[in-house]
C-alpha cells in the first residue's frame, strides 16, 4: 500500500469527501494560504476555489454560530482553527447549539457540522497556545471527538465525521503532520468509537491518545529490551470511548499506564483509569498510573517546555516502576519533536 504523510491523508479525505457531496464547505484562517494549514487544505483550495474553500477573519465566535446554522440548514461545514486554544470562542456554538441541537428538537434535524482544531506544544508557545483539549469536548454528550494518531486514521476519521449526522470535533496534533503511513487511496471510513491495538503485548497495557500514542510505541521498543511485553492502545476517538477494548487489555495484562498530552486531573486518563476501575477492578495488580504534564500551564522556554511535556522516556519508567522493575539503565530517549520549527 502506498504512504501519505499525516497532512496528505487529511488533504486527501477532504477533496474526496467534497467531491462526493456538494454540501461541503471548508473554512477557516489561512485555509487558502500558500501552507494550507500544514498542507491540508491547498489541495482543496486549489480544485474548489474561494466558493467552497472560504478564509474566515479572527472571529471564532460568530462563525461556530453560522458553520451551525449552516449545517441545521442541509450544509456540511468543514472548519479549520489553527489552534484548538482558539476554540475556546467558539464553546457556546459548540457546546450549546451543535452538541443538543438533536437533543433540544426530538431528533427531528441535527447540526453536524465538523471543527479540526490543532492541538500539543509547539515552539515556546507558552500556556496560551499549546493547549490539548480533548478531555473538555470529551465531556459534553452529543458530540463525537477524535485523536487521530495515523494518517490512515487521520483520513479515516475525517471521512466517517463528513458523512455522520453527528457534530464531530477532530483534534491534530501538529506534531504529527509529518508522519508517513500507510493509507488506501479509497474513502475507507475509520469508525468513531473503536480503538485500535497499535502493538500487541502481554505484561502491561499503555493506552494513548494522538501524539503520545507514537510515543508509548517507542517507550514499549525499549521496554522489550528490558524484557518487558507492552501492549499499546490506541483510542481513536475520546468519545465514544472504546471501553471494551482497553478493559480487555487489562484483563489480560494486569498492568494499566495511561499517558496524554493534557492534565491528569477530571482528563481523558482518569476516565480511563475510571473505566477500569469500574469494570475490571480486579485485574489490576498494581495502581494505575498516568503520564502527564505537571499540573501548571506550559512554559515559554524551549527547555523547560521539553521538561514539561512528558514522552517515551516518561512512559518507559512509569512502566518500569508500575512492574516494579529496575531503571538504572533506561537510556535517554530523544524528544519526539526535537526537529520541530516554529513559529506555530
Amino acid at each position: 500500500m502506498r504512504k501519505l504523510t499525516y497532512s496528505q491523508a487529511i488533504s486527501e479525505a477532504t477533496v474526496q469527501c467534497m467531491e462526493a457531496d456538494p454540501s461541503i464547505v471548508l473554512a477557516g484562517q489561512s485555509v487558502d494560504d500558500h501552507k494550507g494549514v500544514y498542507g491540508t487544505t491547498g489541495d482543496a483550495f486549489a480544485r474548489f476555489g474561494s466558493a467552497r474553500v472560504m478564509d474566515i477573519p479572527n472571529g471564532e465566535n460568530a462563525f461556530a454560530g453560522i458553520a451551525v446554522g449552516a449545517a441545521s440548514m442541509g450544509l456540511r461545514p468543514l472548519v479549520v482553527h489553527t489552534r484548538d486554544d482558539f476554540m475556546f470562542l467558539a464553546m457556546d456554538g459548540i457546546f450549546n447549539l451543535a452538541a443538543k441541537w438533536r437533543y433540544m428538537y426530538g431528533n427531528r434535524g441535527s447540526a453536524p457540522v465538523v471543527m479540526r482544531g490543532i492541538i500539543g506544544r509547539g515552539w515556546g508557545q507558552g500556556a496560551t497556545h499549546s493547549q490539548s483539549l480533548q478531555s473538555l469536548f470529551g465531556h459534553f454528550p452529543g458530540l463525537y471527538v477524535a485523536t487521530p494518531a495515523s494518517p490512515a486514521d487521520a483520513k479515516g476519521l475525517l471521512i466517517s465525521a463528513l458523512r455522520a449526522d453527528t457534530p464531530v470535533i477532530l483534534l491534530e496534533n501538529r506534531g504529527l503532520y509529518g508522519l508517513e503511513g500507510e493509507v488506501p487511496e479509497e474513502p475507507v471510513a475509520v469508525p468513531f468509537g473503536k480503538g485500535r491495538i497499535a502493538r500487541a503485548g502481554d505484561d502491561i497495557t499503555i493506552v494513548a491518545a494522538s501524539l503520545m500514542v507514537h510515543e508509548a510505541e517507542r517507550a514499549a521498543e525499549v521496554l522489550a529490551g528490558h524484557g518487558v511485553s507492552a501492549e499499546v492502545v490506541d483510542v481513536r476517538s475520546i468519545r465514544p470511548l472504546d471501553d471494551a477494548m482497553i478493559c480487555e487489555s487489562v484483563a489480560k495484562t494486569g498492568h494499566l499506564v495511561v499517558a496524554d498530552t493534557s492534565w491528569a486531573r477530571y482528563g481523558f486518563s482518569a476516565e480511563v483509569a475510571a473505566v477500569v476501575a469500574e469494570n475490571v477492578p480486579q485485574a489490576l495488580r498494581a495502581p494505575v498510573r498516568r503520564v502527564t504534564p505537571p499540573d501548571c500551564p506550559a512554559p515559554v522556554s524551549w527547555p523547560l517546555e521539553n521538561a514539561f511535556n512528558p514522552g517515551a522516556e516518561t512512559i518507559t519508567r512509569a512502566c518500569l516502576e508500575t512492574l516494579r522493575s529496575a531503571q538504572d539503565s533506561v537510556p535517554e530517549i530523544e524528544d519526539v519533536m526535537a526537529g520541530f520549527i516554529g513559529p506555530y
